[in-house]
């Protein structure tokens, strides 16, 4: 679900917006899924991150302007960032179980795969079979997917989630700066500050994650985190 959606959304609104906007928008998502499946309740801090992440994806979509970005796509690249979060917390709980973070990304990835073949044979054209096509599979399979995502589950086994929260914040950095930089891509004003306030709300989440008092059980007995 996250590669056709990620990428319909970055077609129709670029590689600076769409891959902000589908990977900022991961960790709110997965605040609320934590809130729903796990019976973890966010405190105030988590409130106002989401808020402001709220506020930077309306101004992202241009709906509080006359913004050239799509709007539709902006829901394109959320619905990517919340098949993030639902990878994330379903990797999350099998290590949490003792998994390596091998055995995880390979069942994940291994699985999806499966899943993906059929529209890969039906959908794929004769130069996916081209030496151009192949090396590309190649570079995609092993570089950006299989490295990258044993890296990611390493971190996920080792490091608090606040840690891994602001590390995986330089990917969409550095797309922004690649998309205006090498593609040319042009930002506004309005989606800018869009970006910036959404930069804002992770960072306000990600430090919430990382505070080390510790959480409170309310009289429904949900964990609240002040």
């Amino acid at each position: 679900a996250y590669q056709p959606m990620f990428f319909e959304g970055t077609a129709r609104n670029g590689v600076a917006v769409g891959t902000v906007v589908a990977l900022g928008s991961a960790p709110v998502v997965t605040g609320a899924l934590e809130a729903v499946l796990r019976r973890h309740v966010p405190g105030v801090r988590w409130g106002v991150a989401t808020a402001l992440g709220i506020a930077g994806v309306v101004l992202v979509s241009g709906l509080a302007s006359g913004s050239a970005v799509a709007g539709s796509a902006v829901g394109w690249s959320v619905g990517a960032g919340a098949s993030y979060a639902l990878y994330t917390l379903a990797a999350k709980e099998l290590l949490g179980r003792g998994w390596s973070s091998g055995r995880t990304m390979g069942v994940l990835f291994g699985t999806a795969g499966v899943v993906s073949l059929p529209a890969l044979v039906l959908l794929a054209g004769p130069w996916l079979w081209s030496g151009p096509g192949l090396l590309l599979v190649l570079w995609l399979g092993v570089v950006t997917t299989a490295v990258a995502y044993l890296l990611f589950g390493w971190g996920l086994a080792r490091l608090p989630a606040a840690d891994v929260a602001t590390l995986t914040l330089a990917e969409p950095l550095c797309a922004t700066v690649l998309g205006v930089v090498v593609l040319g891509e042009r930002v506004g004003a309005v989606a800018g500050l869009g970006l910036v306030v959404l930069a804002c709300g992770l960072a306000v989440l990600a430090t919430a994650r990382a505070d080390p008092s510790r959480p409170t059980r309310g009289r429904s007995g949900l964990r609240a985190d002040a």
